[in-house]
């Protein structure tokens, strides 16, 4: 099936099972028009839980019974996590060494069992995929998977419903599932609109594979975006799907990321946690050139430890 009517398929399946977040207008990032998409209101923080419980759902009982298997630095273990209780079925979750304390703390209250390996999630990703061929369990990759990013599609359905003739959308990029899902179905509908990537300069894996023309093995420094940091799996979906759906890539530094996070606390008075607020720098280093353009942002979570917060508020200048 092509994405886009997996993309369809998956709303319709999704709908009532996934929140349907707020679109909200801001009048303080820009004297354009721009409306960000509140996916830090989702269920389990993240827009992650959108791909997750599509893939679950489009599994059989059968397969669910035999048992899940995932790697996340994070949100995608809650998104998971979070299916699995909806569906009363178990998985496992792996993750890799340094992931926050309070996104361990989320995966495990919502029950599913996790597990440390590895310093990267390349490697988690291949130890857990190892790990479900070995025995009979079913992988449910973060972003390498046709139903997962057609899961992540489901927010442009909503955004082409409710804010028709979009002249751009922000969006963060890591391993590329959400933007490749949001940009296929707004490119189907109207070609002319730009889908701009936003990725942090200390892990800017997916952004260098894609100007380089190949999947690279790229060292990951520390990042405040850390749902988007770390490798990209090897001959991964998403490649191919970024190469068609996005149009220009931007790179931001720390600096700017924590400033959008503070900005986003101080003007719209929420938390977002690191990745979200890349795609907001990203538009903040152009938004002049918006002016008088309908652009949204996608806010795609909130799951920021405290650690992170204390850090972020005494580095302002």
């Amino acid at each position: 099936m092509k994405l886009v009517d997996s993309i369809i398929s998956a709303g319709a399946r999704l709908r009532g099972k996934v929140l349907r977040t707020p679109i909200k207008a801001s009048t303080n990032l820009s004297a354009g028009e721009v409306h960000l998409k509140l996916e830090n209101l989702q269920h389990s923080g993240s827009f992650k839980v959108r791909g997750a419980l599509n893939r679950l759902l489009c599994l059989s009982r059968t397969e669910r019974a035999a048992g899940i298997v995932a790697a996340s630095s994070g949100n995608h273990g809650a998104g998971v996590a979070y299916g699995l209780r909806a569906l009363e079925a178990s998985g496992l979750i792996f993750v890799p060494e340094g992931t926050s304390a309070s996104k361990l703390r989320g995966i495990r209250n919502l029950g599913a069992d996790v597990r440390v390996h590895g310093a990267d999630c390349v490697i988690a990703e291949a130890y857990a995929r190892d790990y479900a061929a070995e025995r009979g369990m079913i992988y449910l990759s973060p972003y390498n998977d046709h139903e997962v990013v057609a899961g992540q599609g489901t927010i442009g359905i909503e955004l082409e419903e409710e804010l028709p003739g979009l002249d751009a959308v922000f969006v963060a990029l890591g391993g590329g599932g959400l933007i490749a899902g949001i940009g296929s179905y707004l490119k189907s509908l109207r070609p002319e609109i730009e889908v701009v990537a936003c990725s942090p300069i200390n892990s800017p894996v997916m952004h260098e594979s894609i100007r380089q023309g190949r999947i690279l093995e790229m060292e990951a420094k520390p990042t405040l975006s850390d749902s988007t940091a770390g490798g990209v799996e090897a001959g991964s979906i998403t490649f191919e799907l970024c190469r068609q759906a996005v149009d220009r890539y931007l790179l931001v530094d720390e600096d700017e990321i924590a400033h959008c996070i503070r900005l986003f606390l101080d003007l719209e008075h929420m938390l977002i946690e690191g990745a979200a607020a890349v795609a907001v720098a990203g538009f903040m280093q152009e938004s002049e050139r918006w002016v008088g353009k309908r652009v949204a942002i996608i806010i795609c979570g909130a799951n920021i430890s405290m650690d992170q917060i204390r850090s972020v508020l005494a580095s302002e200048n």
